[in-house]
């Protein structure tokens, strides 16, 4: 059996950021990335992340909402994000924006 790699699948990254005063207050990062078995791209939730100042002030809320308009404006058919076990409050968070526990994650380090 031959092992084949094809590159040039489309794939981009959107950086959205929540800012204050031109400070950065927050940040998430959407991945919009295609495979073969759709011809619709999926969005990858990664990295949401909200500086303790601003923690508990809807913050993280809006960059959520930002990445969910932009996945849906970029015609993905799905969005996904992972979060670790043990966070369950966090988990019943993204639960409020309509995301459903489906699977797990597996993960290798390098």
């Amino acid at each position: 059996m031959e092992i084949k790699k094809i590159c040039g699948q489309k794939a981009g990254a959107i950086k959205i950021t929540a800012e204050d005063n031109d400070v950065v207050a927050g940040r998430a990062f959407l991945y919009i990335l295609y495979n073969e078995l759709h011809a619709e791209p999926f969005g990858f939730l990664e990295d949401v992340f909200v500086d303790e100042p601003y923690r508990s002030k809807g913050v993280g809320a809006q960059l959520v909402q930002a990445a969910i308009g932009e996945a849906r404006e970029q015609g993905c058919h799905k969005l996904i994000c992972t979060s670790r076990y043990g966070r369950d409050g966090l988990h019943k968070w993204y639960a409020g924006f309509g995301f459903k526990e489906h699977g797990t994650e597996f993960r290798m380090d390098f």
